[in-house]
């Protein structure tokens, strides 16, 4: 990855932070979007040029497209190109389908959904002009399974793996691969906050017996850009501890 221009948005905490360290811990340029908590992306920034890699921190809500496309211009207009793009940002707004509000819906799709297709929308011109570049969209292990109490964001994330296989054909004439890493229980502050009761019996489901951590949904996105995967694309790596 060494020099490869990588735009993460919601990248400066949780997993998407930890996806900005890694890329830069292999010498990559590194954008690092967010939308809240600013002292996080700036330590995040410089966390990245620590290891290696150079960086930058780029504001932009992902449910307006013309921020999508000023985060795309600040990566091209610092970094001269853009060769991987990591739609990491999502919210959750959980309830049972008869006490969800309508606006709980329409948030979720917006920033999970009409988010990731308005980042893809926004590289889409750049990537397949340079004729190269790698999208990987995050969905969830709720996105195949299906879960009770997230109707909202189960949608988000199965249709955010109807979207990868669309544009995956859509890109690969263009050299460009578009794949999704769909996580299992992955230690975050969404999963901090959950019960104990429901944390082990989300563990029972896990045949590994643990969750997984910020590093290991990293190093799939960083497996999935790199030029092993050249032939990899309109496909969902699920990284779940067996759960599913």
């Amino acid at each position: 990855m060494n020099n490869k221009t990588v735009i993460i948005t919601g990248g400066n905490t949780g997993i998407g932070r930890e996806i900005g360290l890694h890329f830069g811990s292999k010498k990559a340029n590194v954008v690092v979007n967010y939308i809240f908590n600013e002292e996080a992306a700036d330590d995040t920034v410089h966390h990245i040029k620590n290891l290696g890699g150079n960086a930058i921190k780029v504001y932009g809500d992902v449910t307006k497209l013309s921020d999508c496309e000023a985060i795309v211009q600040a990566a091209v207009e610092t970094f001269g190109q853009v060769d991987v793009l990591v739609n990491n940002s999502g919210i959750t707004r959980d309830n049972l389908i008869m006490r969800m509000k309508e606006e709980d819906f329409d948030q979720v799709i917006d920033v999970n959904l009409k988010g990731t297709w308005n980042m893809c929308k926004s590289v889409a011109r750049k990537m397949t002009k340079q004729r190269s570049g790698s999208i990987i969209n995050i969905s969830s292990v709720v996105g195949i399974m299906g879960n009770a109490g997230q109707s909202n964001y189960v949608a988000s994330k199965a249709g955010i793996i109807g979207l990868t296989k669309s544009l995956a054909k859509e890109f690969g004439p263009r050299g460009v691969t578009v794949n999704a890493v769909a996580p299992g229980f992955i230690e975050t502050k969404m999963t901090e906050v959950l019960p104990e009761d429901v944390k082990k019996a989300y563990m029972a489901q896990i045949p590994l017996g643990v969750f997984g951590k910020p590093q290991d949904i990293a190093y799939a996105c960083a497996f999935l850009a790199s030029s092993k995967a050249r032939y990899i694309t309109g496909q969902v790596l699920s990284v779940n501890g067996g759960m599913l």
